[in-house]
């Protein structure tokens, strides 16, 4: 019988046997992983415990799943505070919860890693009897796959929905073919926001994995700083997390740095591997019309076209990105609540808030920049 283990760092499990399983993303991976804790960004002290569930046979990874006990419900882009909020106004802790997820990252992707269904399903089964016996509130399972889905409302996970955009690459020759598919309004207004860049005298320098330097780490982590202090909040990730994670996984990186006459004044920052590009973070340490737009949504769609990737993916939320040529995609949560009186609740909130995200996929469908082609 294969052995059920949880482990409190992502170093107990060999690199090379969690990215046999994780595969090719770049956020699952073992060096993703492990910057994050060792730069201390995600740590019991942060309310990111780790838990990482692993299936061994002797010293062979069958399955894994990158797992935390959380304090809070931060940095995870699907949102139950109103949940919390519940439990707590009745006299319950709804904190610590189990997450299964990758911290502070919204990319759609698998959570049951393995070799085989059967052992990724198991790995399910006895997680699902350490969250029953440990007396925590609630599990969570974060932008799974559909396969996955699946499997989680079989064993009793209630399903809920999201939207994100993303753009898809239908064999664009550049980003002129791109346009030329979009409708007349829509074209029009991009080729502004671009000219509004362009005669503000900004050029882009596009860095990739090793490429990128101490320096350009370094005015990166400033901007992105910025962006959070703007907004009256705190960054999750720190330099020592970026700077690792180029050391780690650097081809992995992609560094768009938006310069002046040679001087730098804003940057976004991306992941990548063969099949997409992931919108991450950004940042400018000067305001410049329509540069937030350049630097997040055309230099990636310009990067992604020259270099015949299938998707961008602009990350959570942002409605605005659909008249940029991003397409809503649905997303998926699985819940899994320890009182029934609670789980109940949730149940029935569910099921009316995906009938809510049904009619506002109808509705941005007819919505979309691109030209009628019937």
């Amino acid at each position: 019988m294969p052995t059920f283990r949880l482990h409190p760092a992502i170093t107990e499990i060999p690199a090379d046997q969690w990215d046999a399983l994780a595969g090719d993303q770049p956020s699952l991976s073992h060096a993703f992983l492990s910057a994050l804790e060792d730069s201390a960004c995600v740590t019991p002290r942060s309310g990111w415990g780790p838990r990482h569930a692993a299936l061994w046979e002797g010293q062979r990874l069958l399955a894994a799943m990158p797992l935390y006990l959380k304090s809070h419900s931060y940095g995870e882009y699907v949102f139950d505070w109103a949940w919390a909020d519940a439990y707590q106004r009745h006299g319950l802790d709804y904190y610590p919860k189990w997450l299964a997820a990758v911290p502070f990252t919204p990319v759609p992707g698998r959570r049951l890693l393995g070799h085989d269904e059967t052992a990724r399903r198991l790995l399910l089964a006895l997680l699902l009897d350490e969250v029953r016996a440990s007396g925590a509130s609630s599990l969570h399972v974060l932008f799974p796959t559909d396969e996955e889905n699946a499997w989680l409302a079989e064993a009793g996970l209630e399903i809920r929905h999201g939207v994100q955009f993303h753009w898809r690459n239908a064999g664009y020759r550049d980003f002129d073919d791109f346009l030329s598919q979009l409708a007349q309004p829509k074209r029009k207004k991009i080729r502004q926001e671009r000219r509004k860049v362009m005669d503000a005298g900004i050029d882009f320098r596009i860095l990739r994995g090793h490429e990128i330097g101490a320096g350009e780490w370094a005015f990166f982590h400033a901007c992105y700083r910025r962006t959070y202090a703007e907004h009256a909040s705190t960054p999750y990730l720190n330099l020592a997390f970026f700077t690792a994670l180029g050391q780690r996984k650097a081809d992995a990186c992609v560094l768009m740095i938006a310069e002046r006459a040679g001087t730098p004044i804003a940057a976004s920052f991306f992941l990548r591997d063969a099949d997409a590009l992931y919108g991450r973070y950004w940042g400018a340490v000067e305001f410049v019309p329509c540069l937030h737009f350049e630097a997040c949504y055309y230099q990636a769609i310009d990067y992604a076209i020259h270099e015949g990737l299938a998707r961008f993916e602009g990350g959570a939320q942002g409605e605005h990105k659909l008249s940029r040529g991003l397409e809503p995609v649905r997303t998926a949560s699985a819940h899994w609540i320890a009182d029934p009186r609670f789980r109940d609740a949730v149940a029935r909130f569910l099921a009316q808030e995906r009938g809510g995200v049904d009619a506002y996929l109808d509705e941005l469908s007819e919505r979309l920049p691109f030209r009628d082609r019937s």
